[in-house]
């Protein structure tokens, strides 16, 4: 992980004085580096060496920081990772480009490895990814939203990425068949998992571990399952409270206390949980079917570790 934090702030940088300025303030700005962290240990999981993983994780990086600086000007968020969004400090166009930039980086990174299916591992997982943030910037205050729908969402926009970044790990590890479709089903479980916890964080007041406001979904007016449930079950008053703060950038805390609590009478964050559970055992049962190693047991404390953010 130390050659790829040195690869990252190596190829954050440019001749044009804005762009490693904006995009090392998103990088050093205390990102968990979870998703380059599994390519790594999954390409050692299986004893072929990192090799190309190096520059695969570093890839995966970059990625993951230029959708968060598009996102944040789609969302119109004012944080990210409890400091201002790059785009309240340089502005949407720049926090645009400079995504632009840490994409065309990402690929650079992927063709230099000349391996060609791990490329198109990761491309397609960039299509993917684009895919579902206009899917859910399509589902934006749409009251109809199933839960069906959201699981599209965030299989597409999140965990797609946890899929493709240990898959390619497992490729640059000279893993087998049987292995590389380990460490894809573990990912994807992983990635479901990890955003359902995620969208249950967002009305638990937990700002700090967030690093943005409690309530942005609600106030962006994201169809995250906690809304999506509450909605399908609530009254016709509580349905008119909850739609009269989805997507209101204005929405006070009292009226997120409100959402909140319609949420805790029908256990809707509780079942958000439940389902997060599940993918999390489904993950588990992905590496069940690989030998034990210490990279086996790392991977399996990440697992923990995302689910248990919530408890």
């Amino acid at each position: 992980m130390a050659k790829v934090n040195a690869l990252i702030l190596e190829r954050a940088d440019s001749h044009v004085e804005m762009v490693p300025e904006l995009a090392r303030y998103l990088i050093e700005s205390g990102g968990k580096r979870l998703r380059p962290m599994l390519t790594v240990a999954a390409a050692s999981l299986f004893g072929g060496g990192v090799g190309s993983a190096i520059k695969f994780a570093a890839a995966v990086e970059f990625m993951h920081n230029a959708t968060l600086l598009h996102d944040d000007v789609v969302d119109e968020s004012d944080m990210r990772r409890g400091k201002p969004a790059a785009r309240m400090i340089w502005g949407n166009q720049a926090s645009v480009l400079v995504g632009d930039f840490l994409l065309g980086q990402a690929f650079m990174m992927m063709v230099e490895t000349s391996d060609i299916a791990a490329l198109g591992v990761l491309a397609a997982a960039a299509a993917a990814m684009a895919e579902g943030e206009v899917f859910q910037l399509a589902k934006t205050g749409d009251l109809a939203t199933t839960p069906e729908d959201y699981a599209e969402v965030i299989r597409a926009k999140t965990a797609t990425l946890f899929e493709a970044a240990c898959e390619v790990g497992a490729m640059a590890g000279g893993a087998d068949d049987a292995g590389r479709l380990a460490l894809k089903a573990y990912g994807l479980e992983l990635g479901n998992a990890f955003q359902l916890v995620d969208d249950v964080l967002d009305y638990r007041g937990e700002s700090g571990a967030m690093g943005k406001n409690t309530g942005d979904d609600l106030r962006e007016g994201k169809m995250t399952l906690p809304v999506i449930l509450a909605l399908a079950e609530g009254t016709p008053a509580e349905q008119a409270l909850i739609s009269s703060a989805l997507g209101d950038a204005e929405a006070s805390e009292a009226q997120v206390r409100d959402v909140v609590t319609i949420m805790g009478r029908y256990n809707t964050l509780t079942r958000t949980l439940d389902r997060a559970d599940a993918h999390a055992r489904a993950a588990m049962d992905a590496l069940a079917k690989l030998p034990g190693s210490e990279m086996k047991t790392l991977l399996a404390e990440v697992v923990e570790f995302s689910v248990r953010r919530a408890y």
